[in-house]
């Protein structure tokens, strides 16, 4: 036998033409019905519109990525032919669906052609009049979702959609207002203008999502509500974290993993309904399948410190942790007020100011052009080709260790460094501390900046300090830090364990280990006795701070650094200097035993 749309050429393919000849005339049926071209293959039968109308329903319904429908044998005689048939509907997520099938054809009454003599069992032979086909899936029984000590951190919860109709609805600016009123206190950014917008965006005679509420949220607010014309109420159960706000910039990716190993593991029935929507008879069905334990990196304590220490900033203000020994990620906090932007502590793209010139010492090291105790000049001011590069406060330390220039933040002592390298000599540093790596990550989407490479000999100055057209996100900046706590070798980020994450840039050759102990050696005297001495209070931390202008709002704050097998990277949007984000990491790290 021969799968049918492999042999047919497009004069049998569905044309609805009549064959002189009862294979033909069965070879031409079935590939119309393997290619879901119902009229079709409705022409191609004594009844086209009985014929049409089922098996479109039958398409539409089980909705398979591919039909093969191979013709068997062939038995005629004068006046009738019969066509057996095997098929194969492949129902994607592995669910394939396998039956024999058979037909009868008869002489066209008008014409010398043949035609298929139509009734529901053509399609399968269980199938009967007045009944039409289904696919209904068996759900599976979820997995616990846990945080990498073993303690759950998903657990399914009812959850309520507060739908909203809005050709249901005779006064949508009201319902909105008062809607918007209700549910503002789950969701600060619900305006009665987005849930007009968005009933508007939705298709005709489709409810649009206003909110989704836990069911004791739901059941806080119900009597406001519950009358109000065209909203409705939807419930379904969801994986959800302790509290709304827990890791929301990661929850909702690992639901969506959890989310899609329940469907692939799902089973499912194939049944047959009677008009009225009674199941009649099951002709197939898959059991589903055990669903594996999810477990995160997330660690509970490190979320929650980085989400207290952020919650008196008034702007937007974001912290990511990662575990130099692993690349696991620990946490990723954001206010309120960077929520409002969406999820700027793993995709957003920022100047890093002096942070950066970890990576600027990296390159300046491997190009031999320092060692740790190099004497360096840091004036107040020096000039790059025709830029002028000052200090901060146009502070004047003279000539002084590459250390000690790294621990005050000499932007002049960088500038000159970066201005002597090669052009691509940053961009190269930056790739083996992530800045520029494209990652996959299984439940999280990150982006971790750019670093250009650039012939400009000032252009190359300003990179050097973190401005020019150097970008990272604090996701990235974490990774920086923790590559140098890991002494050079780039750490693997990944989210969900079993799960490994992808890069598409190729292997890049690692940090030197005498390199990345010169770097780290900088940034414990940061600490000890640089810009971040207000943490030296901390235990054994290392790191560096930044202060980034980004057009004309006020300069960011950065801190970035590790202590013990935790890295992290602190930013503070619009803070005007590194003091809030410096006191953002003291409150971030107090919480935490000192690695």
């Amino acid at each position: 036998m021969v799968p049918l749309g492999a042999l047919l050429g497009p004069s049998l393919a569905g044309c609805g033409i009549l064959r002189a000849d009862p294979h033909d005339a069965a070879a031409a049926f079935l590939d119309a019905v393997a290619q879901g071209d119902a009229a079709g293959a409705g022409r191609l039968t004594d009844d086209p519109a009985a014929a049409t109308e089922l098996i479109r329903q039958v398409r539409e319904e089980l909705r398979p990525q591919r039909v093969q429908l191979t013709l068997g044998e062939i038995r005629s005689g004068d006046n009738l032919a019969s066509a057996s048939f095997a098929a194969v509907w492949d129902l994607g997520r592995g669910r394939q669906w396998r039956y024999p099938g058979s037909f009868d054809l008869v002489p066209a009454t008008t014409t010398g052609g043949w035609s298929v003599r139509w009734s529901p069992q053509v399609l399968h032979p269980r199938l009967g009049a007045q009944q039409r086909l289904t696919l209904r899936e068996v759900p599976a029984d979820p997995a616990p979702v846990l945080d990498r000590a073993g303690a759950p951190l998903l657990t399914s919860h009812t959850v309520v959609t507060v739908a909203l109709d809005r050709a249901k609805t005779p006064d949508l600016p009201g319902v909105a207002a008062q809607l918007a009123a209700v549910l503002g206190r789950f969701d600060p950014q619900l305006t009665p203008q987005s849930i007009i917008a968005g009933a508007k965006a939705a298709p005709a005679g489709a409810p649009s999502a206003v909110a989704v509420l836990r069911e004791r949220d739901y059941q806080s607010v119900r009597d406001r509500i519950y009358e109000l014309p065209g909203v409705s109420f939807p419930t379904q159960r969801w994986l959800l974290g302790p509290d709304r706000e827990f890791a929301s910039q990661l929850v909702p990716g690992i639901r969506a993993v959890a989310q899609e190993q329940l469907e692939n593991a799902a089973g499912w029935r194939i049944v047959t309904v009677a008009a009225l929507g009674d199941e009649v008879e099951t002709l197939a069905a898959e059991q589903p399948r055990p669903v594996p334990t999810l477990t995160t990196t997330i660690d509970r304590a490190v979320q929650s410190a980085g989400e207290h220490a952020l919650d008196s900033v008034p702007s937007p203000a974001m912290i990511v942790a990662i575990q130099p020994s692993t690349g696991e990620i620990l946490g990723v906090a954001q206010n309120r007020a960077a929520d409002a932007h969406g999820a700027p502590a793993l995709t957003g793209r920022y100047p890093p100011g002096s942070t950066f010139t970890i990576v600027t010492a990296v390159a300046a090291l491997e190009s031999n052009q320092v060692t740790l105790d190099s004497p360096v000049a840091c004036p107040a001011t020096t000039i790059v080709g025709e830029r002028v590069v000052p200090n901060d406060h146009f502070v004047d330390l003279g000539t002084v260790p590459l250390r000690t220039a790294f621990a005050r933040s000499c932007n002049t002592t960088f500038a000159q460094l970066a201005s002597r390298l090669e052009a691509g000599a940053l961009t190269d540093a930056a790739h083996q501390m992530s800045i520029g790596m494209d990652y996959d990550i299984p439940g999280v989407t990150t982006v971790t900046g750019q670093v250009p490479p650039s012939e400009s000999l000032v252009r190359r100055a300003e990179n050097g300090l973190g401005q020019g057209r150097v970008l990272s996100s604090p996701f990235g900046m974490a990774l920086v830090a923790a590559t140098v706590a890991a002494g050079g070798q780039l750490p693997t980020p990944v989210l969900i364990r079993g799960m490994p994450t992808h890069t598409a840039l190729g292997p890049v050759a690692p940090m030197p280990r005498e390199v990345a102990d010169v770097v780290r050696a900088m940034m414990r005297e940061a600490v000890t006795q640089g810009t971040a001495k207000v943490l030296a209070g901390q235990g054994q931390l290392y790191g560096e701070t930044g202060t980034a202008q980004d057009g004309p709002a006020l300069a960011h704050g950065w801190f970035v650094g590790f202590r013990g097998d935790l890295a992290f990277a602190t930013l503070v949007v619009g803070a005007g200097s590194a003091g809030p984000a410096l006191d953002a990491s003291g409150r971030f790290l107090s919480a935490l035993v000192p690695g």
